[in-house]
């Protein structure tokens, strides 16, 4: 008996003419002890499956993967596999190992033709543009149309969550965990092993590592420093019924029931006072402390004073609705 977590499942592959594993397409996936070879389902991928390389040098395998999730990533089959994962919710962000994952996956050119490798992109154009062309006669001459250049690709291509609405499908990277009753907006963006966990609206930037709780809105502009731009091994969240305003930004995580004002940028240097209105009556100071004392605290409001010009934070009694009638996707 071992206390190791797996998940398994077949997968499709597209290999290169160099051998490079450019993605890999898992349509169902389980967690547990995988089952032996000879119990083993089949794949049904039929004639999808090819070993003859098609007009973008491309090669369709069928892959049988079993990872173990508390491990650090072994391959690109393995990677994919993870982030199907995240998508498919059957893991919540944070909770896989994901070490190794840039160096298990490969620079692609993603197209409306599907990947293509970097190196021999120009030349593979050609070809599958005379091969789309010479199938369809009399129509408007095809092109391939470069969607990005990356090492992630969309979430929708391969994972299509149930109960969400997606403005921008090319602003979600698969590895994206989007719970029911999730809008992403146009000008949002949920990066990898990030997401929501709940009833949310997104509108501004979940960076990777970073998770929204139940009923929070992420306002337009707004942003969350994850782990991949500047904040480390710091995971920031942010809790229930929270609003992160318009242009806001945040490097702590925010509590339940919390107000960042539109436009405020709250770090974990940033000096806060805590605003109190006995003592303002009394004439005494206010307290002074840093962001990343007040971090992952419920019930806070902050705010620029106008006048002073100084952050403060005020107590918030209740959080914030989201419109339900929005959510019901």
């Amino acid at each position: 008996m071992t206390d190791q977590r797996t998940a398994w499942g077949w997968g499709l592959s597209s290999v290169d003419a160099a051998g490079n594993t450019l993605d890999v397409w898992y349509p169902e996936l389980k967690l547990g002890e995988a089952p032996e070879e000879v119990a083993r389902p089949n794949h049904n991928f039929g004639n999808l499956a090819h070993e003859g390389a098609d007009a973008r040098g491309v090669r369709r395998i069928p892959v049988f993967t079993v990872s173990k999730l508390d491990e650090p990533i072994e391959d690109a089959a393995d990677a994919y596999l993870r982030l199907h994962l995240l998508s498919m919710r059957l893991a919540k962000p944070n909770t896989l190992n994901l070490d190794g994952i840039f160096a298990a996956l490969n620079n692609v050119v993603w197209t409306n033709y599907g990947p293509f490798a970097v190196e021999d992109f120009a030349l593979r154009k050609l070809d599958v543009m005379a091969a789309a062309n010479q199938c369809v006669p009399g129509l408007p001459k095809a092109d391939v149309n470069v969607l990005s250049i990356d090492k992630f690709p969309r979430m929708v291509d391969y994972v299509v969550p149930t109960g969400v609405r997606i403005g921008d499908a090319d602003r979600v990277r698969l590895g994206a965990h989007l719970s029911e009753g999730t809008t992403v907006m146009h000008a949002g963006f949920v990066n990898f092993n990030a997401g929501t966990l709940g009833v949310s609206m997104v509108e501004g930037r979940v960076s990777q590592g970073v998770v929204v709780g139940n009923g929070s809105d992420i306002g337009g502009g707004a942003s969350i420093m994850g782990t991949l731009s500047g904040g480390g091994k710091l995971k920031n969240s942010i809790g229930e019924h929270s609003l992160l305003g318009a242009n806001a930004g945040i490097g702590i995580s925010l509590g339940d029931n919390c107000v960042v004002e539109a436009g405020l940028y709250v770090t974990a240097g940033t000096k806060v006072t805590i605003y109190d209105k006995a003592k303002v009556a009394a004439g005494e100071p206010l307290e002074t402390v840093k962001g990343a004392d007040l971090s992952g605290k419920d019930n806070i409001l902050f705010i620029r004073n106008s006048v002073s010009g100084r952050i403060e934070a005020r107590y918030r009694k209740t959080g914030i609705e989201l419109n339900e009638k929005l959510h019901k996707n």
